[in-house]
């Protein structure tokens, strides 16, 4: 594999050049420019190709043997099978030459959205959230995520934190280790469900287009569970774009998506904060910068939210 840059991204001149020619001849115009977007942890090829003709392709690619290809692929199977109107770019195709596989998307052209709290983006995506998990999830999709284990399933943290409490755990955290303990053990349990989940929902997970307003992209993780989630994902997110952690408990409170399954929806809100917890204190993975000190920003986030849920 090429010696990753100091983004930790690789670039389109990294790609091999038999696979470049492929695509090139696939999208009908020569590559003028590769633009890698910011945000996001991994290493494999994820960049904004213009087109000699002006036009836009999101293009994703890797290594057959990089594990970031058989998430790629899993992407692509998942974006021809969600439900019309769904959030998420169409795909145009898969392509593959020299041992690499490049999957290319629908550009999107627009930024990021804005989560805070003076933005109108946060509303938007709630609303989108509910809209996606409202019903179960087409066969189709159903089918094409049957065979991807849920990572959202297998989040933990605190019973290994609990065993060996780090000096620096907050000490809200080191106080309910118990709770927090049997909390993430009753999670695997309730994980099971007949709803959309994106799996990785982040303001660089999203893009507001000019046309289509707030878009999920990287739908590398998705798979089926309940309906809460992306939304209890989500929810620290806003914590982290300014949102006073009171007012977003309010807002799990009250959202379609958890406000019916309470039990369920802190099970996993614990869950993922002692992933974060976990994680955040082991050595930073290569080609990833930045993906532990952001970690330490979401475990707090989300240690926030965990309190007022645990109130009695």
């Amino acid at each position: 594999m090429p010696v990753l840059p100091t983004s930790g991204r690789l670039r389109w001149t990294d790609v091999p050049a038999p696979l470049r020619a492929r695509l090139e001849d696939a999208l009908g115009a020569a590559v003028a420019d590769a633009v890698t977007p910011p945000g996001g942890f991994g290493h494999q090829l994820a960049a904004a190709l213009r087109l000699a003709d002006g036009r836009r392709v999101f293009v994703k690619a890797a290594d057959d043997d990089d594990p970031l290809t058989a998430a790629n692929l899993h992407e692509a199977t998942v974006l021809g099978t969600l439900p019309p109107g769904a959030p998420a770019p169409d795909l145009l195709g898969i392509h593959r030459a020299a041992d690499w596989t490049a999957v290319a998307i629908a550009h999107l052209d627009g930024p990021h959205p804005d989560l805070s709290p003076a933005s109108g983006d946060a509303g938007q995506t709630w609303a989108l959230l509910d809209k996606l998990t409202s019903s179960p999830a087409p066969a189709a999709y159903t089918a094409a995520v049957s065979t991807t284990p849920s990572t959202a399933a297998t989040l933990h943290g605190w019973a290994e934190l609990a065993a060996d409490p780090p000096t620096d755990l907050d000490p809200g955290a080191r106080t309910h280790l118990p709770q927090l303990t049997e909390l993430e053990a009753a999670w695997p349990a309730l994980a099971h469900g007949d709803r959309i989940v994106h799996g990785d929902l982040r303001a660089d997970n999203m893009v507001r287009d000019h046309t289509l307003g707030v878009t999920f992209v990287d739908w590398a993780h998705a798979t089926t569970g309940p309906a809460c989630i992306d939304t209890a994902s989500l929810a620290p997110q806003l914590v982290l774009a300014g949102h006073a952690p009171a007012d977003v408990a309010r807002l799990l409170q009250d959202h379609p998506a958890t406000a019916d399954s309470p039990e369920t929806t802190t099970a996993f809100l614990v869950a993922l904060t002692g992933h974060w917890h976990r994680n955040a204190r082991r050595p930073a993975p290569p080609g990833a910068p930045g993906l532990r000190a952001y970690q330490h920003r979401a475990a707090a986030a989300g240690l926030a939210l965990v309190g007022y849920r645990l109130r009695p």
